[in-house]
């Protein structure tokens, strides 16, 4: 189990928000919006000896304020060279800078998922582009009960794309981490539900994640040492985690050197 620090990106700036706000147009809810720059969370985390956070664009490509995000995303993926992976927006034409700028893998997630289905043709276009070692997929994910559409009985997990705002008709389960394992180095998994509300951990998507054959990461509702310890155990000690609006350094209330010193104890 490892700690994965993070760098939230909206409008330029160093957010924590709740994922389940995030629109293509008018306001998200903040929980958190940091005076320093990205720049200064990866020296922080370069100093501290952490590898594997992510910084993820929060705009939308045509969004007015892309450039500024992902301007603020380079910068921290350039004060720490292959310490940070990068995701919001990356396709097999694009992956290649950020990689260049400093990033040790691209993450995605729209790219491959098409008309809610996964897209092979695109996932084997980005293993050409970068290499599987290069490659995170990010398999967020929120209960089908929250799809407005949805009216069946079942509950599972679907995966999320387009800033959470779309379903697909991808269940996150073991035999799908297996089945992915074979495109990417690592996967990144938000309970989209409860991210951002710092009101418990989703204990279901993490009892999934306990089986992946690769590198896993769970962000989401993570808001006591108790949760991390919750994590551990469900997770039989192969979850790695990160930590958002909790955090102290985003203005929560869990102490960033005691979750460090924590995890690592563990190890």
């Amino acid at each position: 189990m490892e700690f994965r620090p993070c760098i939230d990106i909206h409008n330029g700036s160093v957010k924590q928000i709740v994922g389940g706000s995030l629109r293509d147009e008018g306001a998200v809810s903040e929980n958190f919006v940091a005076t320093k720059s990205a720049a200064d969370y990866a020296k922080l985390y370069a100093s501290d000896g952490l590898k594997g956070g992510h910084v993820i664009l929060l705009n939308a490509k045509d969004s007015p304020s892309y450039q500024a995000t992902k301007e603020a995303a380079l910068s921290a993926l350039r004060a720490y060279p292959s310490g940070l992976q990068a995701g919001g927006g990356i396709d097999s034409e694009n992956a290649q800078e950020f990689l260049d700028a400093g990033a040790s893998h691209v993450i995605v997630t729209s790219y491959v998922f098409r008309d809610g289905m996964i897209c092979y043709n695109h996932l084997t276009e980005l293993q050409k582009a970068v290499g599987k070692e290069h490659i995170v997929l990010d398999l967020s994910c929120r209960k089908m009960s929250a799809d407005p559409d949805f009216h069946g009985s079942e509950d599972a997990y679907r995966i999320v794309t387009d800033r959470w705002q779309k379903f697909t008709t991808t269940a996150l389960s073991c035999e799908l981490l297996s089945e992915l394992a074979a495109y990417c180095d690592e996967f990144l998994v938000h309970a989209v539900d409860v991210e951002g509300k710092v009101s418990g951990i989703e204990e279901g998507v993490v009892t999934i994640l306990k089986d992946s054959p690769i590198p896993v990461t769970y962000a989401g509702g993570i808001a006591s040492i108790e949760d991390l310890r919750r994590i551990r155990e469900l997770g039989e000690g192969r979850v790695n985690v990160t930590i958002g609006s909790a955090l102290s350094l985003f203005g929560g209330s869990l102490d960033y050197r005691e979750v460090l010193e924590c995890i690592r104890s563990w190890s």
